[in-house]
């Protein structure tokens, strides 16, 4: 037998000593069981337990709409506000981006010859000035002239146009000439139209400085058009940027086409009017109204009329018969603009139905006025021609 009381001891379920009182411990075993341990803290740094997360806001809940809705909202008005109080800017941009394309068949001509990019865009760029400087040194004396003489015998227009029975029936129920004659004469018309003197001279230098930004913008644009439109057509993936890439240089040539285009119909229209203006008679104002038909006709749908009815009035003032025969040129000649000349000078540009042609110049002009006029049409054929390219083709394949 063993003098150790504990050796051969039985021993319970769990192994322990039989003898050994309940709750007794020895050095081996861990803390006794029911015994109480003291809580430690987590050791820094170690994430505590805060609980579970409650459930997300949920999409759908009147707040979460009402609030991003209202954010939305406010964004987006200010945003807007922004583009109006810089809507100036932009439209000189616009006009810029025009010119380029417009002048950007030239550039390519040059290139096609051999002539690096740059140096073909400046030599575009010094032609065109140099052609628009030696054209107002030439034209702007005789405009100034015949304007001073179209002034000098506006009155007599006016008298004679009171002494017509018509006239002066219609002077008698609206009293339209003593009316007319008296905000004249009271010097309202100047100063309400200009501003006065210094009016005059701001819109002067307004002009002049828009002119040099839109001449600076156009080099840069004639300059970096192609890094330009290499930026703009990798934004597409990599599987559509063959088409993306063709259908854009589409539009920018039709856009430059059109450009050259309308500044063609309207030297054709300049011209011919300076020739018939001598035949007829009205020599002494044949520049300057020449010249005003040829601006205005750049204007699509109302321009080339406005031109017409200008110049018939002042044939009409001049004489009856001159005025007569005015009406009759412009209306065979516009005839012979929109049928043979337009149709031939765009038909490589812009191919869009006649109806598309007057909604988007009306639309245009309502937006942004006579740029937006002359944008109006460009982008209408733009816009149909991805029309057909992409949203038809793909409804077809269907």
């Amino acid at each position: 037998m063993s003098d150790d009381p504990v050796a051969g001891a039985p021993t319970g379920p769990t192994g322990r000593a039989a003898g050994r009182p309940a709750g007794q411990a020895t050095e081996d075993d861990g803390p006794a069981a029911g015994t109480a341990t003291d809580v430690q803290s987590p050791p820094p740094g170690a994430r505590q337990d805060l609980g579970e997360p409650g459930k997300p806001l949920e999409r759908h809940s009147a707040f979460y709409l009402g609030f991003f809705g209202a954010l939305g909202a406010l964004l987006a008005y200010w945003l807007g506000t922004q583009l109006l109080a810089i809507s100036s800017v932009l439209i000189l941009v616009v006009v810029a981006m025009f010119l380029a394309a417009g002048l950007n068949p030239v550039v390519e001509f040059f290139v096609r010859r051999g002539l690096r990019r740059s140096y073909a865009v400046v030599a575009v760029i010094v032609v065109v000035v140099i052609a628009l400087a030696l054209f107002v040194l030439a034209i702007v004396p005789v405009i100034s002239d015949q304007v001073a003489a179209i002034t000098e015998t506006a009155p007599r227009w006016f008298d004679e146009l009171q002494r017509n029975r018509q006239i002066q029936e219609l002077n008698q129920k609206y009293d339209v000439f003593d009316r007319a004659e008296s905000y004249i004469q009271q010097g309202g018309f100047t100063s309400s139209l200009f501003g006065g003197v210094l009016g005059v001279g701001l819109a002067v230098l307004n002009t002049l400085l828009n002119a040099f930004i839109v001449v600076v913008l156009t080099l840069y644009f004639l300059s970096s058009l192609q890094a330009t439109k290499t930026a703009l057509y990798r934004l597409a993936p990599q599987s559509r940027r063959d088409r993306v890439t063709k259908l854009g240089d589409r539009v920018l040539g039709s856009i430059g086409g059109y450009v050259s285009g309308a500044f063609i119909v309207a030297t054709c229209a300049g011209l011919s009017s300076l020739v018939f203006l001598f035949i007829v008679g009205l020599g002494e104002y044949a520049v300057a109204l020449a010249f005003v038909v040829a601006l205005l006709d750049v204007i699509p749908m109302i321009g080339a009329t406005i031109g017409a009815v200008i110049v018939s009035a002042i044939g009409f003032a001049t004489d009856v018969k001159i005025g007569l025969a005015c009406v009759i040129f412009y209306l065979i000649y516009q005839q012979v603009e929109n049928y043979v000349i337009y149709p031939r000078v765009m038909s490589k540009s812009v191919d869009i139905p006649g109806a598309v042609t007057v909604i988007a110049a009306l639309v245009g002009a309502a937006l942004l006025g006579v740029v937006g006029a002359l944008l109006a049409i460009p982008t209408a054929a733009a816009i149909l021609m991805l029309t057909r390219e992409v949203f038809i083709r793909r409804q077809d394949a269907r």
